[in-house]
């Protein structure tokens, strides 16, 4: 089927239906709250808000930074709601998190609709909301739809597997992340090297053909499984998707949606402050570089006075936020929280500041609808 026969058709995962197959990405330390997440859904996607120290804001984060993030996800999903009453909205909760469980937990209970999970497989994702169904805030009766992240075959019929086997489920839909994404990889160095992902030249060495074949082979298995609980699994693409044409490629490979978190950067509703947003409008491809982070996994990110300091040497964690469960202040090159919260606290010079590969794209400030018209339809 060629790119210019293909219709864009609304995602459906489960009881939930968009008006565009478009996700947004989530980004954390508070990029993606609800101020994105709300105008995204609102514009007919579906919106999602980072749980990674969502509370950073608060007063008592200091304190009980735990305690802090699990307040703000009630506080933040209400304000999303309140952006957009009607849409679809949900969170992204990394599995490297410390206290992994009582997040998802509290996400089901506020009244998520979706729950995105990377960062290590959610092994117990469907334990975790089993045991908070019926404890939801709001929107009683609707069930909190699950997706994990996978990046390869491997990982994907290992989730499956094991949801299978302990849970007797299969998810709800899957996101597959491929090598372009942004922040985060679920990719070794060697892995990403067998894509092509030139660390020292990130821009020019993806070797797209090698990863759809990959896709291609994930929707086999998320098919397989899919028969078996006879339900449809929708798989949706994620890394490097841009613009219109790579939304058609995407669903030509066979992809039901994609999702997108770079290009809702530079738009007004995005909760990074301008300084954010101007260091991807000034980067340029040179500037996009994979960097080590102290989650165990690459990371991709913009080159700036931080990654310059810590290329001289570890830099010494001054407080332990508890973020990651298998993180040694003593010996990590340097605190991410800290490094994050600095980004979306407009520090540039000290802040780590996480981007896909296409960052250096952006070239204007944008809102959300009009970006969702020209992922949708072209213009």
């Amino acid at each position: 089927m060629g790119q210019d026969t293909l219709q864009i058709k609304a995602l459906q995962i489960g009881r939930l239906s968009t008006k565009c197959p478009i996700i947004q990405g989530g980004m954390g330390v508070g990029i993606s709250l609800s101020s994105l997440a709300g105008a995204v859904a609102k514009a007919g996607g579906i919106g999602i808000i980072s749980t990674a120290q969502i509370g950073f804001r608060r007063p008592d984060f200091l304190k009980n930074p735990l305690e802090a993030n699990l307040q703000t996800i009630h506080e933040e999903l209400k304000k999303a709601r309140k952006i957009a009453p009607n849409g679809i909205i949900g969170f992204n909760i990394m599995v490297a998190t410390k206290e992994y469980a009582r997040y998802v937990k509290e996400a089901v209970r506020a009244g998520a609709d979706v729950i995105i999970s990377g960062a290590g497989l959610p092994i117990d994702m469907p334990k975790f909301v089993a045991e908070a169904e019926g404890q939801k805030d709001e929107v009683e009766g609707r069930r909190t739809m699950l997706a994990p992240i996978v990046s390869s075959i491997k990982s994907a019929l290992v989730i499956c597997r094991m949801w299978d086997r302990k849970y007797k489920t299969a998810p709800d839909f899957v996101v597959v992340e491929g090598p372009r994404a942004g922040g985060h990889l679920g990719f070794s160095r060697e892995e990403l090297s067998s894509y092509g992902v030139d660390t020292a030249d990130v821009a020019h060495t993806y070797e797209r053909d090698s990863y759809d074949e990959e896709i291609r082979g994930i929707i086999r298995v998320i098919k397989e499984f899919a028969g078996k609980y006879k339900k449809e699994i929708p798989v949706v693409t994620a890394g490097g998707v841009f613009d219109h044409q790579d939304l058609l490629h995407e669903l030509e490979l066979g992809a039901d949606g994609v999702q997108v978190a770079t290009r809702f950067v530079t738009t007004e509703e995005c909760d990074a402050p301008m300084a954010y947003k101007k260091a991807y409008l000034d980067a340029s491809q040179e500037d996009i570089v994979i960097v080590k982070s102290p989650v165990g996994m690459p990371g991709r990110a913009i080159r700036n006075e931080f990654l310059a300091r810590v290329a001289k040497g570890r830099i010494p964690v001054e407080r332990c936020f508890n973020c990651l469960a298998h993180c040694n202040p003593a010996e990590t090159p340097y605190c991410i929280t800290k490094a994050l919260i600095n980004a979306a606290e407009g520090k540039i010079k000290e802040a780590l500041l996480f981007c896909g590969s296409n960052a250096y794209r952006c070239k204007k400030i944008e809102t959300v609808p009009e970006v969702m018209r020209e992922l949708c339809e072209g213009r």
